[in-house]
């Protein structure tokens, strides 16, 4: 399948809609649509840059592709690009599309196939002949996915290219969840070491399967109660001599299962501290603690959710959630975040982290 793609930055003040209301609208001019990508009839103007100016209303970090699945089959695909706290978003929208005849809807890219793919860029070829993989065990860390691409053409001069090249072979070929999800650490080099055997592209599906498979009987069953866990709290000075506050959970800093909650998502709210020596007032104080209460509450411990502590300084508080999966934490992060626009600026991020390594400055 041939896809032609459309990717535009975000705008400013423009009007949201929900998912209903895209699927009205596209249900009126689908008849349209399907004439122009049938036809190739200058697709970017009439077809990609229309819907995209409506999903950037639903979330400014959605893109898409387009394309004629079959003879009869137009393909819309809705992908936020490896976003992980959006890829929710995007499986919902795509979950409440309508049945319409000659059309498929198609949340995140599919997984082509390594035997499928080959994609050339500057000159330069990407597929089964041209790469290989290799996986790197780590004694300290043995449930981390760390994989290696080898491309045969890979240099300094062109290191960006080779990069971006391979980057969007495996997106395409593995699929985009995969990718953003099955992958722990990835690295693409020219070379590999001496003692290492290369693996062909074609056997990484079943690799990552596999290993997916053993971590997940590993670490099944897993829970945590924090009911009775012990905190500290640990107070420095920045390089500006501002102060550092921070409050962690003793018994999940020291915890040996972190793996079996491997996303880590963090919150930042904002505040104006300049009066204040880069603290919070006290009502700036109550306001956050309301919203970490009720974050907690959405997002329980017993469930697969831990609150592993905070730090506050500088005009920023950060909190630390490690998340046992991505989508219902994104959902409850962001619908509370919209609950509390008016009084508190917030913004998340969620990525996986399975050693909870973005921690170890506490230690």
């Amino acid at each position: 399948m041939s896809f032609i793609r459309k990717m535009f930055g975000s705008k400013q003040d423009i009007p949201r809609v929900d998912n209903s209301s895209f699927w009205k609208w596209f249900t009126e001019n689908e008849k349209q649509f399907f004439r122009v990508i049938k036809n190739n009839d200058r697709i970017d103007e009439k077809f990609l840059q229309k819907v995209m100016d409506k999903l950037e209303q639903l979330n400014n970090k959605f893109y898409c592709l387009a394309g004629m699945y079959d003879e009869n089959t137009a393909e819309l695909v809705v992908t936020p690009e490896g976003n992980i706290k959006t890829i929710v978003f995007a499986e919902e929208l795509i979950a409440a599309a309508p049945s319409l005849e000659g059309w498929r809807f198609t949340a995140l890219k599919p997984a082509i196939g390594f035997d499928q793919v080959s994609i050339e860029m500057d000159g330069y070829q990407f597929n089964e002949e041209t790469l290989r993989f290799f996986s790197t065990v780590q004694p300290d860390y043995p449930d981390e996915i760390d994989i290696t691409l080898v491309h045969k053409d890979f240099n300094e001069e062109n290191e960006t290219i080779i990069r971006n090249g391979s980057l969007i072979y495996l997106d395409n070929a593995l699929g985009e969840l995969n990718s953003v999800t099955m992958i722990d650490t990835l690295h693409i080099e020219g070379q590999k070491p001496a003692d290492t055997e290369l693996i062909s592209m074609s056997k990484l599906p079943d690799f990552l399967q596999w290993r997916e498979k053993e971590f997940l009987e590993k670490y099944k069953g897993t829970r945590y109660n924090t009911e009775n866990d012990s905190y500290y709290s640990m107070e420095a000075q920045d390089e500006n001599g501002l102060p550092v506050l921070a409050i962690l959970n003793q018994e999940l800093m020291e915890w040996d299962s972190k793996a079996s909650h491997p996303w880590l998502m963090l919150i930042e709210i904002k505040y104006d501290g300049k009066d204040t020596n880069g603290m919070p007032d006290d009502e700036d104080y109550e306001l956050m603690d309301e919203f970490e209460e009720k974050l907690i509450s959405e997002l329980p411990d017993a469930e697969g959710y831990l609150n592993i502590g905070r730090e506050t300084t500088n005009s920023t508080r950060t909190i630390y959630f490690a998340c046992k999966e991505f989508r219902r934490s994104s959902k409850a992060a962001h619908t509370l975040i919209e609950e509390y626009l008016d009084r508190l600026e917030i913004t998340y991020d969620i990525y996986k982290d399975k050693y909870w390594m973005t921690m170890n400055k506490y230690k």
